[in-house]
């Protein structure tokens, strides 16, 4: 390894019917991988992100994190206290930043998130930003809806972006 490659440390871990591949930079959890996808998302969105990267199989570097997540999933934890490290746009980090601060088992809508960031025009900016979230579940994208309530796109998909909302529900009650 050469000095200007920067290691990045990956696992892969399993909850519920979900094989999910994770990414830490030495600054933080960097990529949540979208549910049963292959090793390949995480490789291209490193590749693209991250070009100095090497890639470095390493569960004990994101063992919070699985942890974690984990607990988020199986409805045992509303929060995350594992740091980050985002990777992104300023237009997106204060979209990411916006998302997480929607409370846990409430909603937002596309419009609501571009008023917050100050770009009331920027809706369907916003929705690319979404779109290009780094950190599904961490970074709450899927509390944000189409503004008549609707389950709008979500990298995951719809199905996924169905139980995180259902789960944040019923444990919300």
């Amino acid at each position: 390894m050469t000095n200007n490659q920067t290691n990045v440390y990956w696992t892969v871990f399993t909850v519920r019917d979900w094989k999910i591949y994770l990414a830490a930079t030495e600054r933080g959890i960097c990529y949540v991988g979208s549910p049963n996808q292959p090793f390949d998302e995480l490789e291209k969105w490193v590749s693209k992100k991250i070009p100095s990267a090497h890639l470095v199989q390493s569960s004990a570097h994101l063992q919070s994190a699985t942890s974690e997540l984990t607990q988020y999933i199986l409805g045992e934890s509303q929060t995350f206290t594992i740091e980050k490290d985002l990777i992104g746009t300023d237009f997106q980090q204060a979209v990411w930043q916006a998302s997480a601060k929607i409370p846990y088992g409430e909603t937002r809508n596309y419009s609501q998130v571009a008023e917050q960031i100050g770009r009331p025009n920027a809706i369907r900016a916003v929705g690319t930003a979404i779109g290009a979230n780094p950190l599904l579940f961490i970074i709450p994208c899927h509390r944000i809806v189409a503004k008549n309530g609707g389950l709008a796109g979500f990298r995951a998909g719809i199905d996924v972006k169905e139980k995180l909302l259902q789960l944040e529900t019923i444990n919300n009650t």
